[in-house]
């Protein structure tokens, strides 16, 4: 039997600056090894359709969900079983059923060997439901699967998933309801052990929800003498001794949701983690000394468009982020993810655009406005944050921010960082903005 795994891009988009698709060598190492396997990555490679296959499975993500709708259809007309999986199916299994054979919905961990048991048989079922569970238990990923493709030189990997607090507008708090899950870190270690870098990208959602976990897996990471960066929140800072760890285990920095300087805003959100302390524009100064004083680089997320955001407070935001020099900064449009707090929100406000579904919706461009604000029209909105992202990401503002002597030059190493990927990460930027999905 072949199985052969699709990573859909966002609409034809050519991806650049594309990092390793982790879910699919994990459920390439799920796969029993009398399968032969083979990947594509429609971000960076053209798709051969024509290639003789037994089973497609594809991992259908929010923004690709047209994308990869089209890849099912190319397959299904030739005659090939195709599965899906990933958020979108979890989130709308209605949907994602009327494009597929077969859909997997939640982590495929306990229930993929009945998968291909099934397909080798002729006899996938229309549904499987999976449980939201522990990262690759006493599996490995099959990163073989990833050679001769572009990716950046930095290895994806997985600690822990899900997330405990209750963002209103996150689908990783609706997807995994608000639990968080944790592999061993002698498994972790051991998959990082055979590998032959030395630069890590943990993708877990939020990488010290639970401090004492975090805790005992830096202590394991400090001898392997790496660089790795993940997303994690910034009520970090609270706990000395896992930000000291965090710093002796190799941490160049972490994206860390902000969303925003509002604490109204914050407030409207749920987003109380970040409400320690002082409120307001001043409320993330200590937070931040404590972040320089142990030398992180932090990707600063903000999200864009909540019912307190006006232009002039985007404006705000954007000085906020100049002014702290962040390595990285996104200024997000907020989008309503479906089966979210928000969404339901807005939905019953009757501010949705685009039908509902502007994941869908011909007319629908990246980083647009898919609802209406309560304090600036779509378009504002569209445009301010916009204009956030190129300004952040121009050429005066790369080489103002660099100059930062706790974070940005604390060493050569995260000089580097710095000067190689921001110029990667304005390129994307306005390379994506307004594209097709």
């Amino acid at each position: 039997m072949k199985l052969t795994l699709i990573y859909p891009a966002i609409g034809r988009y050519l991806d650049e600056a594309c990092m390793e698709p982790l879910s699919l060598g994990a459920l390439a190492g799920f796969t029993p090894p009398d399968v032969e396997v083979v990947l594509y990555d429609d971000r960076l490679e053209p798709i051969p359709f024509d290639e003789p296959t037994d089973l497609v499975a594809i991992t259908v993500q929010i923004y690709a969900a047209r994308r990869s709708y089209e890849i099912a259809a190319e397959y299904r007309k030739r005659g090939v079983k195709v599965i899906m999986g990933g958020v979108h199916a979890t989130l709308l299994p209605e949907e994602v059923s009327q494009h597929a054979d077969s859909i997997f919905i939640s982590d495929a961990e306990n229930l993929w060997h009945e998968v291909i048991a099934d397909a080798k048989q002729g006899k996938l079922k229309p549904v499987y439901r999976g449980a939201a569970t522990t990262p690759q238990p006493d599996t490995l990923t099959r990163r073989d699967l990833y050679k001769g493709k572009k990716y950046l030189p930095i290895s994806l990997l997985q600690f822990g998933r899900g997330c405990r607090y209750v963002c209103t507008f996150c689908a990783v708090s609706s997807y995994f309801d608000h639990r968080h899950f944790y592999r061993s870190v002698a498994q972790t270690i051991e998959e990082m052990k055979s590998q032959d870098r030395n630069t890590f990208f943990f993708v877990d959602d939020n990488i010290v929800s639970d401090h004492e976990a975090a805790k005992a897996l830096f202590r394991e990471l400090i001898p392997l003498k790496i660089h790795w960066v993940s997303q994690a929140s910034i009520d970090m800072t609270h706990d000395r001794e896992l930000m000291d760890l965090m710093a002796k285990s190799g941490c160049l920095g972490n994206v860390i949701g902000f969303e925003s300087i509002e604490a109204k805003s914050l407030r409207s959100m749920h987003k109380g983690q970040n409400l320690k302390g002082k409120h307001g524009y001043e409320a993330y100064a200590e937070q931040l000394n404590i972040l320089r004083d142990h030398g992180m680089q932090t990707w600063a997320a903000f999200t864009v468009g909540h019912d307190y955001d006006t232009p002039d407070s985007i404006l705000r935001t954007l000085d906020f982020a100049l002014e702290n020099k962040f390595t990285f900064a996104a200024f997000n449009t907020l989008l309503p993810y479906p089966n979210t707090a928000l969404y339901r929100k807005l939905e019953a406000e009757g501010r949705l655009l685009y039908d509902g579904k502007w994941w869908l919706h011909e007319e629908y461009r990246y980083n647009q406005a898919a609802f209406r604000p309560a304090l600036m029209t779509p378009d504002e909105l569209t445009e301010m944050s916009y204009h956030a992202r190129k300004t952040f990401n121009s050429v005066g503002s790369i080489f103002s921010r660099v100059w930062d002597f706790k974070t940005n030059m604390r060493n050569p190493y995260r000089l580097g960082v710095y000067l190689v990927y921001n110029p990667i990460f304005r390129k994307e930027t306005l390379k994506k903005q307004g594209i097709r999905l």
